[in-house]
């Protein structure tokens, strides 16, 4: 069994050898759009980085939320390489470095990411249940050891990616990352895919259930004030854009990573496989928009990161009269 598996991956390694790749999209739609992303991004997240270093990490949902920063960061500085290897502006070696560490790099922060808003949601979600709501909150310690627990299980899932390329990088070679991989390489980078595959799935499928019961709390809590009431609305529209966000980023790049990833580890037509390869792609670069839309997560739900924000000041201070009648509400989304 052992070695028909072995002969399989083999077989999808000299597969992608042969099977020329359609670059002409990602060679010059997709490093302007990346370069749009990374600017903005990198605009965004120096600017939320300023902010919440004048902010004590008191609270869990503080901490999750620089975590997801943090990720978002270097997410953001590895765009860049791919940048520059995509649209051959660098040297065929470029690539090679993309292959070996940004790309996995990338990845790694990607779902740290999506881990930290399941996070996030699951501490609103305690905020509201009453029983629970001051168990783990208002303990930081616990949420840096989650943190930091989160950051290296996926630095370990993530390493044998970086290690387990064994063939000779050469200007062609290089054109597909699989190709540099060994038969156990190849292996790990599938069974990687379902991992985060697993991962992106239980994360989104929890915080929705989240997100409905805190729906739920806030409609039952405003009509015991006013149906009418504008704050409404707005509060509604804060915890349904987390959700939509989440979903709009990550979702089609996991409907389609496992195919595109069984295209390069397994025998597949050379055309089906460039079509999946686009598709990967498009996804991707969705997935990558998401390092512009935390920033506004920090703003619809952090309360201090507004106070912290020049720009936003005049507007809080003008909605304060209003908040009387939203402040139970409010403070079970916001912190």
């Amino acid at each position: 069994m052992l070695g028909t598996a072995n002969t399989t991956v083999m077989r999808g390694f000299n597969k992608s050898e042969w099977c020329p790749r359609d670059t002409r999209m990602t060679q010059l739609v997709f490093p302007a759009l990346y370069t749009a992303v990374f600017l903005t991004g990198l605009l965004l997240n120096t600017l939320a980085l300023w902010v919440f270093i004048h902010i004590p990490s008191n609270s869990t949902f503080i901490v999750y939320l620089k975590n997801t920063l943090v990720a978002d960061l270097i997410m953001t500085l590895m765009l860049p390489f791919k940048i520059l290897s995509d649209s051959h502006l660098g040297p065929w070696q470029m690539r090679v470095f993309v292959c070996y560490f940004s790309s996995v790099v990338f990845y790694e922060t990607m779902y740290i990411g999506i881990i930290m808003l399941g996070l996030i949601a699951f501490d609103r979600f305690l905020k509201i249940i009453r029983p629970f709501r001051n168990v783990l909150q208002k303990k930081p310690t616990f949420a840096k050891l989650v943190s930091v627990f989160i950051w290296f299980l996926m630095f370990l899932i993530s390493l044998p990616n970086m290690i387990l390329n064994n063939k000779e990088a050469t200007p062609s070679s290089v054109k597909k990352c699989a190709s540099l991989k060994s038969p156990l390489g190849l292996v790990w980078h599938q069974v990687v895919s379902h991992t985060c595959q697993f991962i992106f799935w239980t994360v989104f499928l929890l915080m929705l259930l989240f997100y409905v019961v805190i729906t739920k709390k806030v409609y039952n809590s405003y009509k015991k004030f006013t149906s009418k009431d504008s704050q409404h609305k707005k509060v509604e529209t804060k915890v349904f854009i987390v959700i939509a966000v989440f979903f709009v980023c990550f979702a089609p790049l996991h409907f389609v990573r496992v195919p595109y990833t069984y295209s390069q580890t397994n025998k597949t037509d050379c055309r089906l496989e460039n079509q999946l390869f686009i598709a990967k792609e498009t996804a991707l670069f969705l997935a990558t928009t998401n390092i512009c839309m935390d920033p506004l997560i920090y703003i619809l739900l952090c309360k201090k990161f507004t106070e912290r924000v020049p720009c936003m000041r005049g507007r809080r201070i003008a909605a304060s009269s209003q908040e009387h009648h939203s402040s139970h509400t409010d403070n079970i989304i916001l912190t």
